[in-house]
């Protein structure tokens, strides 16, 4: 493997030069990429072509540079009563991964995964909503699927490297013994950097996994894709479920969550609740508990505004969908209790209900990318963290104690929401994540 400055392998998979000197991956004067030779030429890597531009250009790069590439697309759901077929239909993504490998002569295969993904992934969002979590699928889909099923496919076709186009990096560093430990780093492109979806990811998966696309923006993708006449070159990027697309998420719960009519409450923002002394606290511990605790709402607390079809169907900051007007502010979602279904709301996104510092993850929910640096009992570490895809990473310190961590933040948070993941980071390298409980 080539390394570079402290150890890190900054590009795994990219085009190579005409000479076979090793070199690292740096830029003309003109800001364009060179894209230096690979010794794993050769090698097999399966790509999880998904019929986008990103998953096409990773497979262009692969095989310009020598590997033995294999084109796989994922069909995942069969179901297309609750999609919006317009947004995104698979036969179309389908045909344009198939016309792709064609166009890069490499074999293409189809593979069915519904069955896994109705069992590790839709389930598990039926289950989480009925809780009143708002699980993230997109996280669970490339643990549970990407990175699990389809990579033990992919090795028993003999891969190598399972290799996707997502805007992130592979780090290597190596120790004195030889001993190898791989970093998940954030993609080149600030605006479109996906490490943040694959924060639970382990050593091993990371370990026979590339990422070609990580160094270079999006514009210049769609300019390679251009430039080689690849037919998803200006495509537009799928939004949705993962593998599934663009779904009316009522219609796709009420499968198994069904209507049941409730009350939707404003709590005003100067309710008691919210005016609470902070107590002196006799430890650390005892003020983190404090902040990660939510406020208990009843009804008493507001006045009825309104009628919903169902609480599970709901999530904190969420905004559209209430349906009810004459607020000076819009309403936010600040809880949603699905035992009594009520939904509790409040004015304006600056509403105290939306804010909390401090939130916590069980420790069977915990995870380390890098399991070196895990932390043990009572062991802290100042981190960047997030709590959504796209947020600005945000100055907080973890926590570790028995039974869970909590993540401290500098500033409070909005609508930290309970299912959804949170991720911390140390520079451009995301080290762990958790689910919030």
């Amino acid at each position: 493997m080539e390394r570079i400055r402290n150890g890190i392998l900054r590009v795994l998979a990219i085009v190579p030069q005409k000479n076979n000197k090793k070199c690292t991956s740096s830029r003309n004067d003109d800001n364009s990429l060179i894209l230096p030779f690979n010794s794993n030429a050769m090698k097999k890597v399966v790509v999880g072509l998904s019929g986008g531009v990103d998953s096409s250009v990773t497979a262009y790069l692969l095989k310009e540079q020598g590997y033995d590439v294999i084109g796989l697309f994922m069909k995942n759901w069969h179901d297309d009563s609750v999609t919006i077929s317009e947004e995104c239909p698979w036969l179309e993504d389908s045909n344009d991964a198939l016309i792709v490998a064609e166009k890069l002569g490499i074999p293409f295969q189809t593979v069915d995964l519904s069955e896994q993904y109705k069992e590790r992934i839709v389930d598990y969002m039926f289950d989480e909503y009925q809780k009143g979590r708002t699980p993230n699928p997109d996280v669970l889909c490339n643990r549970e699927i990407k990175f699990d099923v389809f990579m033990k496919i992919a090795l028993q076709l003999g891969a190598d490297y399972v290799a996707t186009g997502h805007y992130c990096r592979k780090g290597i560093l190596t120790n004195t013994n030889g001993e190898e430990t791989f970093q998940l780093l954030a993609g080149v492109d600030g605006n479109k950097d996906q490490s943040y979806f694959l924060c639970q990811l382990s050593q091993e998966q990371l370990s026979r996994t590339l990422f070609p696309i990580g160094e270079l923006t999006k514009p210049e993708v769609r300019k390679i894709a251009a430039d080689n006449d690849l037919i998803t070159a200006d495509k537009k990027d799928s939004q949705g479920l993962c593998f599934i697309g663009k779904v009316r998420l009522p219609e796709f719960l009420q499968q198994k969550l069904k209507p049941k009519k409730g009350v939707i409450v404003e709590v005003p923002s100067e309710t008691a609740q919210y005016q609470k002394e902070t107590p002196q606290f006799l430890s650390k511990v005892d003020e983190l508990a404090f902040n990660a605790t939510k406020p208990v709402y009843h009804k008493e607390d507001g006045k009825i505004v309104g009628e919903h079809q169902g609480a599970h169907y709901f999530t904190k900051g969420q905004r559209k969908g209430l349906d009810v007007g004459g607020t000076k502010e819009p309403l936010f979602v600040i809880e949603t209790d699905v035992d009594e279904n009520v939904i509790y709301t409040g004015q304006g996104k600056s509403h105290p209900g939306l804010y909390r510092r401090t939130l916590f993850v069980n420790d069977d929910e915990l995870h380390w990318v890098r399991t070196d640096l895990a932390l043990q009992v009572d062991g802290q570490m100042e981190v960047m963290a997030r709590i959504r895809y796209r947020q600005p990473l945000q100055k907080a310190t973890l926590y570790k104690i028995d039974g869970g961590m909590y993540v401290d933040f500098e500033e409070k948070q909005s609508a930290i929401t309970e299912g959804q993941f949170v991720a911390w980071y140390q520079g451009d390298e995301l080290l762990g994540s958790g689910v919030i409980a």
